[in-house]
């Protein structure tokens, strides 16, 4: 499971193809428990419920964390019955915070927030557009240090290269720049292998007005880039 979130998370991000799912699940390579096919998913950041619609994949096992609650700490598994009913087989599965009430009402919240917003049709227009606005600026002048956007829905990657060609990582640009945009009060966080992909991640209720100021202060960042000494730049901790 690791090896496919540092493929679609940790790369910065990467929305593998539905072929792929189909291969990896005929090889074993999604084996998890009891042998069973398992996929770590995102959720809430597509205009599916779960990103693995988008492949017509149908895991057995499906795990929620951090955007379940919206900060609450709550989390929860929903697999298929054949899997869960091997619980009443034993051995004894017990969870000392499992079915917190004011956990489970915070969830439900979520849940009726994100209908009563249609915030899933919002994520798949406002994505969109930020993408559009972001291949946009990677053809100007200015965008000369983007390599890729990439991604799906309000999950997006911009890879910052020296060359397109030879793809040489802009590491140090990709810092500065992120550093930058702390000073727009812009939090963006950087992955990939050389730390070079800028991954966007905003909330939900992300509007296009929200990707607009985005990619206004990205476009100003870039402009600044070239002309300030990098030599002593660090790593943005992120």
């Amino acid at each position: 499971m690791k090896y496919k979130r540092d493929l679609v998370d940790l790369a910065g991000p990467y929305i593998l193809p539905a072929s792929w799912f189909c291969v990896a699940g005929g090889y074993g390579i999604l084996s998890g428990f009891a042998g069973q096919s398992e996929l770590i998913v995102l959720l809430f950041f597509f205009r599916h419920w779960w990103a693995f619609e988008e492949s017509g994949v149908v895991p057995d096992i499906v795990t929620m964390g951090k955007p379940f609650g919206n900060g609450m700490p709550l989390a929860a598994v929903v697999c298929k019955a054949e899997i869960s009913d091997a619980f009443s087989q034993g051995p004894e599965y017990f969870n000392t915070f499992g079915g917190n009430p004011v956990c489970c009402a915070a969830g439900l919240a979520v849940f009726s927030e994100l209908d009563r917003l249609d915030l899933r049709r919002s994520a798949g227009v406002v994505g969109d557009h930020l993408q559009a606005k972001l291949k946009e600026l990677m053809r100007s002048p200015d965008g000369a240090l983007i390599g890729q956007v990439r991604g799906m829905g309000l999950f997006i990657g911009i890879e910052f290269v020296l060359d397109r060609a030879t793809k040489k990582p802009a590491t140090v640009e990709a810092s500065w720049v992120c550093s930058r945009l702390k000073d727009d009060l812009i939090l963006t966080s950087l992955d990939g292998a050389y730390d070079n992909v800028m991954v966007l991640k905003p909330p939900m209720v992300f509007s296009v007005d929200d990707a607009d100021i985005f990619v206004t202060a990205l476009t100003a960042a870039l402009k600044c880039v070239v002309e300030v000494d990098l030599t002593s730049v660090e790593r943005t901790p992120t």
